[in-house]
């Protein structure tokens, strides 16, 4: 067979065999997403036991070896392991040969570009970022919901079309982000999903506390409107009574949530602020409102834990450079 007949995964990847280094959510649903795609998925390490049931759910009759193994037997790797155990794990693999020369090593951390990979690249390894900006259930349904999901991608210039074609395959789109600024990227992601979650959460806590017996069908059309709108518009569609100067409402708010719910208190007080900063910035709120509603929410930073202000305004006026 003519060198030609044989694709160079520094082009595009042949079908591979396919291993998986921590059978967290992520690996096992990628590793089924890139085997629907005509690659192999032939070995898979995974501690735990819901790893181990993960991993025989998503890629049945993969069998499940230590982290040496799955490098000897694929060729390309997917490391799926916590962002902080990324590094200790790839200078282990490196420092004790499991690494070959042409290996495809490709790490799903946000944090991280290929830098972190650099142990294994001076092994011979292809180094690749690739973090797909999803959540993921552990179940089936992850490998459907990576269709259109955008990929984080970072990749030496001479990688970039392999990477580009793995992403295409696991039917995601590419994203291409600088070395220096996978740290920003990653904070974009979690301050936006993750921190939305608690803040639905929380929702749903309060209204289950406020006597209503369906949060989620409450607040479904709700925020799937709201983030709609944003998505669109940005910080023009920005509502309610922070965005309207209601200073009377959102003081209600806090002696509300003090009463009833005093964990949430942080958390209301630091999103209002940040939503007067951004209302005021865009023209929204006017700014002889906004006097108000920031004395407001610096009188709840002055008073943490619910207690009463002791002083009259003296309190609040100590803590004034807290907004």
């Amino acid at each position: 067979m003519s060198t030609s007949q044989q694709p160079d995964p520094r082009d595009r990847p042949a079908r591979l065999t396919v291993g998986v280094v921590g059978a967290g959510r992520v690996g096992p649903a990628l590793a089924a997403s890139l085997q629907l795609a005509g690659h192999r998925p032939v070995a898979a390490s995974g501690v735990s036991d819901a790893s181990r049931r993960r991993a025989g759910h998503l890629l049945p009759g993969v069998p499940l070896v230590p982290p040496a193994e799955v490098l000897r037997r694929a060729d390309l790797v997917l490391l799926t392991v916590p962002d902080d155990a990324l590094p200790a794990l790839v200078a282990g693999l490196a420092e004790t040969g499991a690494v070959r020369p042409g290996h495809l090593l490709v790490h799903t951390s946000g944090r991280y570009g290929t830098r972190v990979l650099d142990p294994a690249r001076r092994a011979g390894a292809l180094p690749l970022a690739l973090h797909p900006a999803m959540t993921f259930t552990g179940t089936p349904v992850d490998v459907q919901r990576l269709a259109g999901c955008s990929f984080g991608v970072t990749a030496p210039e001479e990688l970039r079309m392999a990477a580009e074609a793995l992403v295409i395959e696991m039917g995601g789109e590419p994203e291409w982000i600088a070395e220096e600024m996978r740290p920003l990227y990653h904070a974009a992601l979690a301050l936006g999903a993750n921190h939305l979650v608690t803040l639905v959460a929380q929702s749903m806590e309060l209204l289950r506390a406020a006597g209503v017996t369906a949060p989620d069908r409450m607040l479904g059309p709700l925020l799937g409107a709201a983030l709609d709108n944003a998505l669109r518009s940005g910080d023009a569609a920005l509502t309610g009574p922070v965005a309207r100067g209601d200073a009377g409402t959102v003081a209600a708010h806090v002696d509300e949530l003090r009463r009833h719910a005093p964990q949430t208190v942080a958390g209301y007080l630091a999103m209002a602020r940040a939503t007067a900063d951004r209302a005021l910035a865009h023209g929204l709120l006017k700014p002889e409102l906004a006097e108000d509603l920031l004395d407001v929410l610096a009188e709840g930073t002055a008073r943490p834990g619910g207690a009463p202000d002791p002083g009259g305004t003296d309190a609040g006026d100590d803590e004034g450079d807290a907004r």
